[in-house]
């Protein structure tokens, strides 16, 4: 007799898990940065800059990691469009989050006929390694300059504290991801429809708190009906 499916946690309960590794296992003062620098991102987050529900988003185009570019208008003409913001491809929150996407976010995605595609400041020839680390499905991108991002009001800079640790180790964000500059786009939604619409939109400027796939897919579902009357009107 087969045992029952164990249902998958969710993204909340995964990253709750990560932390509590982080509280058992890292130095207790680059955890305190860690944890600071989070709170500081949600404290002070200018969220009127965000990108709203209802704001127009074309003329984008992106490097994808697997070579040339990737054009959203010319993709939106296929049908809506998710956009996934994460951090870089050795983000550790970055690898839990594609992966589940992949497996609770993208099916449900594609047979709405949604476009999902993943994007990072990090040039394309670092952040391939994500992609091809979890062989993901759906496309991966690069924001070049964090130019997207910035349009869309969600990109943040290490704090000092943050920066003066890492440089007294040695070690440079912008090195490690190869962007030279201490900027990251915070964890970041979109939904965007056919016009480049902003249909549904989750900024998360703590970096450990991601959204979950079911208000994606309500929002998507959503989409995919009014889509469906629109062409039944025409």
């Amino acid at each position: 007799m087969s045992q029952p499916l164990i249902p998958e946690p969710s993204l909340t309960q995964l990253f709750s898990d990560l932390h509590a590794h982080r509280v058992a296992t890292m130095d207790p003062a680059q955890l305190q940065l860690n944890i600071d620098q989070r709170r500081e991102l949600v404290e002070t987050a200018d969220r009127g800059a965000f990108v709203q529900v209802g704001e127009r988003l074309t003329d984008v185009v992106l490097a994808d990691v697997e070579g040339g570019t990737l054009d959203l208008d010319a993709l939106r003409a296929r049908g809506p469009v998710a956009l996934v913001f994460f951090r870089f491809a050795g983000c550790p929150a970055c690898n839990i989050a594609l992966p589940y996407y992949q497996r609770h976010l993208w099916p449900g995605l594609r047979d709405l006929g949604v476009h999902l595609v993943a994007v990072s400041p990090q040039p394309p020839d670092r952040l391939v390694e994500i992609k091809r680390r979890h062989d993901l499905g759906f496309a991966v991108a690069s924001d070049k300059d964090n130019a997207l991002g910035r349009r869309l009001g969600i990109v943040f800079t290490a704090n000092a504290a943050t920066q003066a640790a890492s440089l007294a180790k040695g070690s440079h964000l912008g090195e490690v991801t190869g962007t030279g500059t201490w900027d990251l786009p915070m964890p970041t939604v979109l939904l965007l429809d056919r016009d480049g619409i902003v249909r549904h939109v989750d900024v998360t400027p703590d970096w450990l708190a991601r959204t979950e796939p079911g208000p994606i897919l309500q929002a998507a579902r959503a989409l995919a009906f009014q889509e469906a009357a629109r062409r039944a009107a025409e």
